[in-house]
């Protein structure tokens, strides 16, 4: 089923992300600071109630499978921007960025991530309707994502990070110090690069990885490009905020990790299955649909996807209760008797 949209509400919407993205980016460098928990969660619920406005407004003027398709795409996007969050998170530690600089910084990581991901949406609606078979790879793609996703640690990002680091100091003259949020600075009379340079490639880097897991992950559970994009712009807005907001519970959620792989692996198979339903191969039954393959629909792919998060999240939290109450010392244990 085609998506029908009036042409003055894809066009406002466009227009209306374009401005809330720079205001966003205005506030980010006018007033550089370290926003406040109230601040952050005050922003964070505008983009979320945004978010489900334009799931109710498509529902209006759409239908309800539709507007299904952009919750659950937004919700997977979300998902995978706060995995993406917590390399962030890595790399910010690493190179050792002022605290009240890495809103700024943040913001370039953001815009390269929606660069990057705008696109791979063109690339594959491109790759969808002309090639039909493409299912089956990027099914078979996000299974390897999920079982790379559940047994990969994050420290292999840092490994890879850091090679990028030895590689640019080795051939670029960079400063051991910050001036600032600038990418350039003067010292004894001569420009040279600050190390903003090298985080906003490690930022860059990480933004194509997860570029290349993200798109064929939505387009598992809508082949509109309307909804990919606005799915994936949703789910990057506010992630600047919630960086500060969560801060180091995002590394405390270990289980979160587990949650993405199996929502990666769920529309991996999903698209397999729709592959084999939609087949034209020939040497796979003959060139015809396989029967016995299912249509997962969009209601089952919603309900799997906050299910797998809310259990991911859940347990995480119980860990972290239950290590917490291990470390704290039983009083009487310490009362004088």
């Amino acid at each position: 089923m085609e998506l029908a949209l009036p042409a003055w509400f894809e066009i406002g919407t466009y227009i209306t992300l374009l401005l809330i993205l720079a205001f966003d980016i205005f506030l980010a460098y006018r007033r550089p600071h370290v926003p406040s928990t109230r601040e952050s969660a005050l922003w964070i619920g505008f983009y979320v109630a945004l978010a489900l406005i334009f799931a109710g407004l498509m529902f209006v003027l759409g239908d309800a499978e539709h507007a299904g398709q952009f919750i659950a795409g937004w919700l997977t996007e979300y998902s995978l921007s706060i995995d993406n969050l917590f390399v962030f998170i890595i790399i910010m530690a690493q190179f050792s960025v002022p605290r009240k600089y890495q809103q700024e910084i943040l913001m370039v990581g953001i815009i390269l991530a929606l660069v990057f991901r705008g696109i791979f949406i063109i690339i594959g609606a491109q790759l969808i309707a002309n090639l039909s078979w493409i299912f089956y790879i990027f099914g078979i793609f996000l299974v390897y994502t999920a079982i790379r996703q559940a047994m990969s640690s994050h420290e292999d990002d840092e490994q890879t990070e850091n090679g990028i680091i030895r590689f640019l100091r080795k051939r670029i003259p960079i400063t051991d110090t910050y001036d600032g949020g600038k990418v350039r600075t003067v010292v004894d009379g001569r420009k040279i690069f600050t190390p903003v340079l090298v985080v906003f490639i490690a930022l860059g880097t990480t933004d194509l990885v997860f570029a290349i897991d993200s798109i064929p992950a939505i387009f598992g559970i809508t082949q509109s490009p309307f909804i990919v994009f606005t799915a994936n712009v949703f789910a990057l807005m506010g992630l600047r905020q919630l960086y500060f907001l969560l801060g180091d519970l995002v590394e405390k959620l270990v289980y979160l990790k587990y949650g993405i792989a199996f929502i990666l692996a769920f529309i991996g198979v999903k698209l397999f299955f729709h592959a084999l339903h939609e087949n034209e191969l020939p040497f796979i039954n003959d060139g015809h649909h396989v029967e016995w393959a299912p249509e997962i629909d969009t209601w089952t792919s919603l309900a799997v996807i906050v299910g797998a998060m809310a259990v991911a999240v859940i347990a995480s939290l119980i860990k972290i209760r239950s290590e917490a109450k291990r470390s704290t010392p039983i009083e009487s244990e310490h009362t004088p008797q």
